[in-house]
């Protein structure tokens, strides 16, 4: 699998986490796990935090990311606690989602792709969602000025609000955007979409 700087950056973030035993959920992890059940995809992954919660609540899970140290870790920890986890190293930017689930969730994800794929992963990640299932999104919108993770050629900043338009049809749960201090006196601007598919409809 290709290095990409943004694979290389998370790389290095993750390997500090691992050594520093940080585990912990961030706020949208929090905010998604209540609305986890069944089988759930987490797409792009990270860590894994989210997907061994969900794991360890009864859900049967999914996991995908394209580190290698990331999924390197999750592996191990499910393998220890005899999880329903599957945990996949994969191209997130050409991964064929082959498969519905109950609940999707992709956490600060579909903005390191440029805009043409991310709007082409959100609308399978939509597709991929069973009738009366929950979809749990998370990007980095315009206004966000730390941008040291991106590759500078393919990335895809949200205009604020298209998020939640593109659930248009679905049942909103939560939409909320969010601002957080980043290094150097910058902000990452983030919008986050929780939203219900209908069960006809759609």
């Amino acid at each position: 699998m290709s290095h990409e700087p943004s694979i290389e950056f998370f790389d290095r973030q993750f390997e500090r986490q691992v050594q520093a035993h940080d585990f912990a959920l961030n706020p949208f992890e929090r905010g998604a796990l209540p609305h986890l059940h069944g089988r759930v995809l987490d797409f792009g992954c990270g860590m894994g935090n989210l997907a061994l919660a969900a794991a360890r609540a009864g859900c049967s899970v999914l996991a995908l990311d394209a580190s290698a140290v990331a999924i390197d870790h999750l592996r191990d920890a499910a393998a220890r606690e005899g999880l329903a986890l599957d945990a996949r190293q994969a191209d997130l930017r050409h991964c064929a989602i082959d498969e519905d689930f109950d609940a999707i969730v992709s956490i600060g994800l579909l903005m390191f792709f440029d805009c043409a794929t991310a709007a082409r992963s959100l609308a399978d990640l939509q597709a991929h969602v069973r009738p009366g299932g929950i979809a749990v999104v998370n990007v980095l919108v315009e206004g966000t000025t730390y941008l040291d993770m991106f590759d500078p050629d393919s990335h895809c900043l949200f205009a604020r609000g298209e998020l939640a338009g593109r659930f248009a049809g679905w049942d909103s749960v939560v939409s909320e955007p969010s601002d957080y201090p980043a290094p150097g006196g910058r902000v990452k601007s983030f919008e986050t979409v929780t939203a219900r598919r209908p069960r006809r409809g759609y």
